[in-house]
């Protein structure tokens, strides 16, 4: 599907420490390619329907609708973990599912007991097992990793401190290290930033780049305006079906977000912890639909 498009039309500068798009190498083979995709949980009723994109490393893609929108269909449906109905879907050059070993995910409800007795650093050693296998202990090289990952979040400091005595974003924050740690090329994080305060938000603003700038790909959903043009390269509307997809600057404007929210939605970001703020309008000539 082409990208969003606006001929002639200047968009406004929203961040300008957000990785550029087009840092990307040019030659870097898609990450994700999805082609006029219908995923379903069963054989025969779509939960998602028309979803066509594609990101390459150190792009980030935004997941935007409501609640119940298929989102989250579609990082499972990444993962392969729903079924595909019609279209084309290719992860990391292969089939989702054969590729979901290489990919991390952070999903959006993973509580963990609270008064179990483990450490930040025993859950993020976690993301490792599936490259240890039943019968090998963590090594050098995996604590190493945890490290390295806790390091990534800005949480190096509080390996130690039981996970139930960290706060909600430092959680959310050593999920993500745990999803980072088995060294992904794909990460999938569901709805992260939900419940986070202000300063949480800005500290896993600033490892999302990061992630970007390493080379990761990026697939995050929310329904949080000022995430996807802060952070993220790409953005696609959804709301069972595919409204658009596109450049940031070119997707989120006010006739696309009317679409996939309703005419109730104003157009502001909708967290009661942060001030509400405009959003740039930009001309878009974009396809609503993926093309054949």
């Amino acid at each position: 599907m082409p990208a969003a498009s606006a001929p002639g039309t200047a968009s406004a500068d929203t961040s300008a420490d957000v990785p550029d798009a087009a840092a990307a190498p040019a030659a870097a083979a898609p990450l994700v390619r999805f082609r006029g995709v219908d995923l379903a949980y069963d054989r025969a009723t779509p939960a998602s329907t028309g979803v066509d994109f594609e990101i390459r490393p150190g792009e980030a893609l935004a997941l935007i609708g409501p609640n119940g929108a298929g989102k989250s269909t579609i990082l499972l449906g990444l993962l392969g973990l729903t079924t595909v109905l019609r279209g084309t879907a290719e992860v990391l050059g292969t089939t989702p599912r054969r590729a979901a070993r290489r990919i991390g995910y952070m999903p959006q409800d993973d509580e963990i007991d609270p008064e179990f007795p483990i450490s930040l650093q025993q859950v993020v050693m976690m993301g490792r097992y599936p490259r240890l296998g039943l019968f090998r202990w963590p090594g050098r090289a995996d604590r190493r990793a945890v490290a390295e990952a806790l390091e990534v979040v800005g949480l190096a400091d509080h390996a130690d401190r039981r996970f139930g005595d960290l706060s909600g974003g430092q959680q959310q924050r050593g999920l993500i290290a745990r999803a980072i740690v088995g060294e992904p090329e794909l990460l999938l994080l569901d709805e992260p930033f939900n419940g986070l305060d202000t300063k949480n938000r800005q500290a896993l603003m600033r490892t999302l780049r990061r992630l970007r700038a390493d080379g990761i790909g990026i697939v995050v959903s929310t329904h949080d305006l000022e995430l996807a043009e802060q952070v993220c390269s790409h953005a696609l509307l959804m709301n069972r079906e595919q409204v658009a997809f596109g450049p940031v600057c070119d997707v989120i404007t006010p006739e696309y977000v009317t679409e996939t929210f309703g005419e109730s939605h104003d157009h502001h970001d909708t967290h009661d912890d942060l001030v509400a703020h405009p959003h740039p309008i930009v001309g878009v000539n974009a396809p609503r639909r993926p093309q054949p």
